[in-house]
This record gives C-alpha cells, structure tokens and sequence, in this order.
C-alpha cells in the first residue's frame, strides 16, 4: 500500500493492458497525501475517500519540530531529565503561528492540493495569516478559487491571503514549509541547498508527502549549519533503509518518524476494502471504482 504510484512501471503495464487501481482519497480525513493502494488487474477505465489523515500528522511533525518533541523524548528516555536545569528559555522553539506577538504567520506549501488544503484548514485556528504555494503540476488554481478559500474560512482564524508563489518566494517568505506535490524524477531532491539557503533561519520544514523531494544530506547540512530551525519528516529518501547512522536521525533538530501518515486503523482498513473492491470490479470486467487513467 502506498499513496504515490511513481515505483510503479506505468508504461509496462499500459503496453500490456494491464490496469492500475488505487486508493488516492481515502487518506484525505483519515488524517495527507500518504497512501494508495495498488490493485493491478489484466483487462480492457475515480472515486473519492477523504484524504485528510495525512493533514493531521503534517500539523503534528510541524509542532513536534517547534517544540523541539524528538530532542525533549530523547533525555527523558535516556534518564537524562533529573540532570537538566530549568532556563527561561530551554528547549524553546518557534511558535506555529503568531502566538503573542501576533506577527504576521505564513504557511507555505510545495503542492497545492488535497492534503495541503486539509493541512491548511487546521492551520487556520493556529492565527496564520498568510498561505502561499506552488503548484505541483496537476492543475492551476486560479486567483478566484484563492479568494473564495480565505472567505469561507474567515471566520475561524486571520487568513488573509493565500496566493501562487514561485520557489525562491516559498522558501523566502514561509515560516513552515510542507512539502506535499507528488514524486518522480520531475521533483527529485527540489527541496536542496538552493532552497534550504533562502528559508528564514526560524522556519520550519515539514515531509510528510515523498522522501524523494529532499535532499537528506543537504537538509542534515542546512539544519547543522542554522539556515532553518528544525525539520519534521515522516518520509525519507531510502526508507526504510534508515538507519542510526543516517545524518537525519543524528541531527537533533530533525524529527524522523517511519512513515505513519496513514496509520489509523479506520484509513487502513478503509484502504483495503477499497483495494478489495478494485479487485473484484477488475477481475469481472467491470469499471474499478478507482482507476489511475493512463494516457
């Protein structure tokens, strides 16, 4: 099971008339973006779950990096906390969203769709002001459809504005960064030094989409060296081949988890059934209720 389907040899099976399904909405409200699954039948053709249960672990990486979550369970496992003295400012972090101050608060996403609009609509409560994005290739929001978002939800927080950046302004101008477009060769390592360098050295980052999309020896480097706070990750190029060793896991501005997103056991379950069904549909003949279209 899985949410992206870029391992998987689309033209082979286009060539052999073999169809793809998948269960690309079920993750939407069972919490992102994370997990489809495959059911590949012979034969001569999409449905929608909710894919909001990746939101809810992008909010929580987003919060776990700010607070500094993974470095505070670390001396507390470790028998360390008896050793450590109160400060004023220990283990203190950025806040998500403008907090006291009430600054301006901008949350920036690479890939506008489902999943980072979910991840949007509960970032709204938090105070952020502004949302900027990047499109991810699968479709042009216009300024209307901008508009029309920051209305309805005016009610429930300060959105003000949400609009198109390009990737120089998302990296520039965001406090935390979610990274949510989709895999492949086209966004391979997008997230490098380039960008890691113009991000405010307050700002967060957070991978709760394909690990592909960073460069983990870039990140490990940009967060040794201060150019952003700290980083969340639920995904990381090479899983689950990570071991202690990896820079990411060593670096303790960095929270690595394995790759949860879509681990309730309501959305797996919602998953299989959905797999089920595309198998049964597949095998009769019949149209998948959710079938990746190849062209």
């Amino acid at each position: 099971m899985s949410v992206g389907y870029e391992h998987v040899r689309i033209q082979v099976l286009a060539s052999r008339s073999i169809r793809l399904g998948y269960t690309p909405d079920v993750l939407t409200d069972a919490g992102t973006l994370s997990i489809l699954i495959f059911t590949i039948v012979v034969a001569p053709s999409s449905n929608s779950f909710q894919l909001d249960i990746v939101a809810d672990v992008a909010i929580m990486l987003a919060l776990m990096a700010a607070r500094n979550a993974a470095h505070g369970l670390s001396i507390v496992q470790s028998g360390g906390w008896p050793n450590v003295g109160w400060a004023p400012f220990g283990f203190c972090g950025p806040q998500l969203g403008p907090g006291p101050t009430n600054k301006s608060f901008t949350a920036g996403f690479l890939g506008f769709g489902r999943i980072s609009q979910a991840t949007l609509r509960r970032l709204i409560p938090f105070g952020v002001t502004h949302a900027i994005y990047t499109d991810s290739g699968r479709g042009r929001r216009t300024e209307g459809e901008d508009t029309a978002f920051v209305e309805q939800y005016a009610a429930f927080g300060q959105l003000k504005q949400l609009k198109r950046v390009n990737l120089d302004e998302l990296a520039a101008e965001s406090d935390v960064v979610f990274i949510l477009a989709p895999g492949g060769d086209s966004t391979k390592h997008i997230i490098s030094t380039p960008f890691l360098q113009k991000m405010k050295k307050t700002a967060i980052l957070v991978n709760p989409g394909r690990g592909t999309l960073v460069d983990s020896d870039a990140l490990a480097d940009a967060l040794d060296k201060g150019w952003l706070y700290a980083a969340g990750l639920d995904v990381v190029e090479g899983e689950p081949n990570i071991t202690t060793e990896h820079p990411l896991v060593k670096s303790p501005r960095a929270t690595v988890l394995p790759h949860i997103g879509s681990a309730t056991t309501e959305t797996r379950a919602a998953m299989a059934d959905l797999a089920a069904r595309n198998l049964i549909a597949g095998v009769l003949g019949e149209p998948l209720p959710v079938e990746y279209v190849m062209h």
